[in-house]
């Protein structure tokens, strides 16, 4: 089973050689930039990948070409970079990024290769975007914000780290368990959110951990309704 992060064409061709039965997870959005990545480089273009070093997304991408593609994190790799041509150059993103960074990355990019060609269109995933954009207005409403999200998340991360950039302290939790009483003791208004991936009963199982300590009422934020659905993988399909 590929992961939604999406794998390389070495795990692929690897998969396949050793006749293994497939089953592709790969989240389309994912896959829209693999195809991107695909077919610019048959038309002779080198790319700059705005990402993490080591996340399983990045490793993925990159791995759909032998070379020509290059990871820059911040700014500074930006001034780094070494492309072999810029005549032909362009951006693929990591879909789980802070939309902000990304921002700011793609700006130095800009500013450096100014005939780069950009993403047809934005490459953030729109749940990590949705939520990136509901954090902002949460976090300016609570006294601490805990983020329902595995630490090898980097949505989850991103949004954590977001908060504590506006000034209010979070949390990451990945279980009910790990929520800490200390946390929220003195704290009024405990804002409560979640990584992309994070299942609805895991955020119900920290909503009844907040009542077990003392939280009176519950009140849903009004937001973008999100109601994109996608297929199952080939082969997993019931018809």
């Amino acid at each position: 089973m590929f992961s939604a992060h999406g794998v390389s064409r070495a795990i692929q061709d690897e998969a396949k050689a050793r006749g293994f039965s497939i089953f592709d997870a790969t989240c389309p959005l994912v896959a829209k930039v693999h195809v991107e990545v695909a077919k610019l480089s048959k038309q002779g273009y080198e790319f700059l990948m705005i990402g993490h070093k080591g996340h399983p997304e990045v490793e993925g991408t990159m791995g759909q070409l032998s070379s020509g593609i290059h990871l820059v994190e911040d700014e500074a790799d930006v001034e780094r970079v070494q492309p072999r041509q810029t005549e032909l150059l362009a951006v693929v993103t990591q879909t789980t990024l802070s939309v902000d960074d990304a921002a700011s990355i793609m700006a130095a990019i800009k500013k450096r290769f100014p005939n780069v060609r950009e993403p047809k269109q934005q490459d953030i995933c729109y749940a990590t975007q949705n939520r990136q954009d509901a954090v902002k207005i949460l976090s300016r409403q609570v006294d601490v914000v805990i983020v329902v999200g595995s630490p090898t998340s980097s949505n989850s991360n991103r949004l954590a780290e977001l908060s504590q950039r506006l000034g209010t302290p979070a949390y990451m939790v990945d279980d009910p368990s790990e929520l800490q009483a200390a946390w929220i003791e003195g704290h009024a208004r405990v804002g409560i959110t979640a990584g992309a991936s994070a299942p609805e009963i895991l955020v119900q199982g920290v909503i009844d951990k907040l009542r077990a300590l003392g939280a009176v009422s519950v009140q849903t934020m009004s937001g973008v309704e999100e109601s994109v659905q996608f297929p199952l993988p080939k082969g997993l399909r019931l018809n």
